[in-house]
């Protein structure tokens, strides 16, 4: 386990985005029966989620949402020294959307700018990235962004992803102060799954062509091109009960503390049934849990942020958080840290 520890460091503020279109789940479907649907929701606990428009993408929402920080708190947008972006879905293959986005937000050229390509964890990964350079004596703030439209990469006839995967943009402002106290971060990797999920067409170990975007149908019943993302689900809840809670203890262990000491756990809002087999092999109280999966869906490494933001009002003042995701490769982390004068604003629509 890739422990890391650091002093001083923290979350200055943060912002959310979504889409203002909203999909029932429960809505008429033509290729998923109305029995299909009920048991979806109660397994996932997917409610709704938010899509966007066609000429919408993930770093529109990460716009979005880095602007309303600089609008709305006291950063100044001259004071970021690195922007970080994390996503699956960029605006190009080139240039990295991060370069874009540091002119869109009018940055200053001596910013540092990178994408990252990461899945679900990504975020816990991106802090640690931003963590990693606010260590660094000349930088004082770093901006991370992390977004997605995975609508644009599933298929709606999809049995695992079709009704689970949203939309979503976040905006993380990573600064230094002694009163952060210490973080620590727990980073691993399994490649040997790298094909639990998947989108196996349309990169250079198969480049894009009339196969690649030819739709098929599978033993499942799911209907999809290679083009799109592929998930077995059951691979990655097996993996994830079997790793996650153990990657959890292991981390409280170097920290320290235990479970009691945490005041509210943020999980990637994979799904609501894998969530609480989670929270029952550790012994969580159930009230510390934040959910947004009813509201926003699977919106990948989007989704801590945006339930952080979501339900923000649970959240106090110096309250100890831990952070926790899997994500494809497998790819997985976690982050215990204190929220201190977290500014966390309310959650941007965005037509």
């Amino acid at each position: 386990m890739g422990v890391i520890k650091f002093k001083g460091i923290g979350i200055e503020s943060l912002s959310g985005t979504v889409p203002i279109n909203k999909v029932e789940t429960i809505q008429r479907n033509d290729f998923f029966t109305e029995k299909q649907l009920t048991e979806f929701v109660d397994k996932t606990g997917v409610e709704e989620r938010r899509i966007a428009n066609e000429d919408v993408c993930s770093s529109d929402l990460c716009f979005d949402a880095a602007i309303n920080l600089f609008n709305k708190t006291d950063t100044n947008p001259n004071e970021i020294d690195a922007l970080i972006f994390i996503s699956q879905t960029p605006d190009y293959r080139v240039p990295g959307t991060s370069i874009i986005l540091q002119h869109r937000l009018n940055l200053p050229k001596t910013t540092i700018a990178f994408d990252v390509n990461m899945t679900c964890s990504g975020y816990i990964y991106g802090l640690f990235l931003a963590y990693s350079l606010v260590n660094i004596n000349s930088i004082k703030h770093v901006l991370l962004l992390n977004g997605e439209t995975l609508s644009k990469i599933t298929s709606p006839r999809d049995n695992s992803t079709g009704l689970l995967l949203g939309d979503g943009g976040s905006a993380t402002i990573i600064g230094k102060n002694e009163k952060y106290g210490d973080s620590f971060f727990s980073l691993n990797t399994d490649g040997s799954n790298s094909e639990a999920v998947i989108i196996p067409g349309g990169g250079f170990r198969n480049m894009s062509s009339i196969d690649t975007l030819t739709y098929k149908r599978f033993k499942d019943g799911s209907e999809r091109n290679a083009e799109q993302i592929r998930m077995d689900g059951m691979e990655v809840f097996s993996f994830a009960v079997s790793e996650l809670p153990k990657d959890i203890r292991g981390l409280l262990n170097y920290a320290e503390k235990n479970v009691s000491d945490v005041d509210i756990f943020v999980f990637h809002q994979a799904n609501k049934y894998m969530m609480n087999v989670i929270t029952k092999k550790l012994k969580i109280d159930p009230k510390k849990i934040l959910y947004s999966i009813q509201k926003y869906g699977n919106t990948s490494g989007a989704s801590i942020p945006l339930t952080i933001a979501d339900q923000k009002n649970l959240i106090n003042n110096n309250d100890v958080l831990l952070l926790n995701a899997i994500g494809a490769g497998f790819s997985w982390g976690t982050l215990l840290l204190k929220m201190v004068d977290c500014n966390i604003l309310d959650i941007s629509e965005m037509k």
